[in-house]
């Protein structure tokens, strides 16, 4: 079996490595292909990776390419985790919104937006290649704004079986059944944890649990608010009422949302934004990387973020390749499984995954209180696929006047036109723009 990576060249793959070797006799693995654009980052990361599989005794190899066409070919899964423009672009993204008295973050407002332009089109690119050299593999998408990206596989791509894949649902899920084993003593361990969600990525939330069958969720929940009065928990980015009102558990990235001027003073705090801090530890890494006499991850590997994503990937690959029929939570086209929402909607969601593909969990509507927001970001979703991939000015307008977190009416144009500007190298489609002219 071959899986390629595009995006090889990243600080996540060698946790992806690692999760492969785990998993290696299981896979049948013969071929891993690491592919990117830089030959530098190649001989560093793909080193790296290659020393890690010598030391676990050889049980796969380990190619390096710029040749995305070369890598992704014969493959049977195709992992996507590329960054367009790099961490400066993304840095560019955060202080965009700090200029403008907005939110400045990698997948969701106006950051979310630029880095969706940047990198669509890139990835529609790689699903070409995978119709003409790949027809059959899968494409794990890791690649931020998950959803966004799903979105436009799934307008323009239709040919190609992709899934939308973050590590966010399954730290959750460990995070929720940590609290309710210490708040409840709730065990979990050994059994199996499903875990009801909704709505996109970055943008949904938990609304129930079963362990072995049996519904656990007002357990859960109970724990939950009780760490939340105790207020001992600061990695709960949340307040009482909210939690309490909703009686489901957001996305963390949803406090952008609910905490909005809250999360714009403290970006006027900056610098160090996300991007300038992990572009320091990823310094740091990378220059751990390089000793030839490193051969297994270095202990601070997690500090740039991604926890579980090898778990993530390698259990979903494990579940197709074996026809294990294991529930994982992933941005697909929901096809009417969930009530009340276009079926040609990608949502993120619980799926049954084995040898025959992807399906979707049938699951019960949205509340009121989650399905306004959901139906507003969708929109902005379906219109920047098609300022993306089209170039089209007067959509990516529309865009941001529908985003809830977007500037006022009156700002919108020179946002853009900033927002362009800046990112004109990686935005051939939008050459020569003139903004809803």
């Amino acid at each position: 079996m071959k899986i390629c990576v595009i995006g090889g060249g990243s600080t996540y793959t060698p946790e992806l490595v690692n999760g492969l070797l785990v998993h290696a006799d299981a896979l049948q693995l013969d071929e891993l292909w690491l592919m990117d654009i830089s030959q530098e980052r190649l001989d560093v990361v793909g080193g790296f990776a290659k020393r890690m599989v010598e030391n676990a005794g050889h049980p796969f190899q380990v190619f390096t390419t710029t040749n995305q066409r070369e890598a992704i070919m014969g493959a049977q899964f195709v992992v996507t985790q590329i960054r367009v423009g790099g961490m400066e672009a993304r840095k560019s993204d955060e202080y965009l919104g700090l200029r403008h008295h907005i939110i400045g973050q990698e997948t969701t407002g106006v950051g979310g937006m630029a880095k969706a332009l940047r990198t669509i089109p890139v990835i529609l690119r790689v699903a070409q290649d995978m119709i003409e050299t790949a027809p059959n593999a899968l494409l794990l998408n890791f690649t931020n704004p998950a959803g966004l990206v799903s979105e436009a596989l799934n307008r323009y791509a239709p040919q190609v079986r992709f899934v939308g894949v973050c590590n966010g649902p399954y730290s959750i899920q460990r995070n929720l059944l940590e609290i309710a084993e210490r708040r409840r003593g709730l065990v979990s361990d050994g059994k199996q944890a499903l875990m009801q969600i909704s709505g996109l990525n970055h943008l949904s939330w938990s609304y129930g649990m079963t362990i072995d069958g049996e519904d656990v969720w007002d357990t859960i929940m109970a724990a939950y608010l009780e760490e939340l009065h105790t207020g001992t928990n600061a990695h709960i980015p949340f307040d009482v009422d909210t939690i309490e009102a909703l009686h489901l558990v957001p996305s963390s990235y949803l406090q952008y949302f609910y905490y909005t001027q809250q999360k714009i003073e403290q970006q006027k705090k900056w610098p160090p934004s996300r991007a300038e801090q992990v572009m320091e530890i990823e310094g740091s890494i990378l220059e751990q990387f390089k000793n030839p006499d490193l051969k297994t991850p270095p202990a601070d590997l997690m500090k740039r973020g991604g926890a579980y994503y090898s778990t993530v990937a390698t259990q979903l690959i494990n579940s197709a390749v074996n026809d294990l029929n294991q529930v994982h939570v992933m941005n697909v086209r929901h096809n009417g499984a969930v009530d009340g929402l276009p079926a040609d909607w990608v949502l993120e969601m619980p799926c049954q995954v084995n040898a025959q593909g992807v399906i979707p969990m049938p699951a019960t509507a949205l509340p009121l209180v989650c399905l306004g927001l959901v139906t507003q970001v969708k929109m902005y979703e379906l219109l920047t696929v098609e300022a993306a991939v089209h170039g089209d000015d007067k959509a990516l307008y529309q865009a941001l006047l529908t985003h809830p977190l977007a500037p006022e009416a009156t700002q919108i144009r020179t946002v853009l036109d900033e927002l362009l500007t800046i990112n004109a190298p990686y935005l051939p489609q939008f050459a020569g723009h003139k903004v809803f002219a």
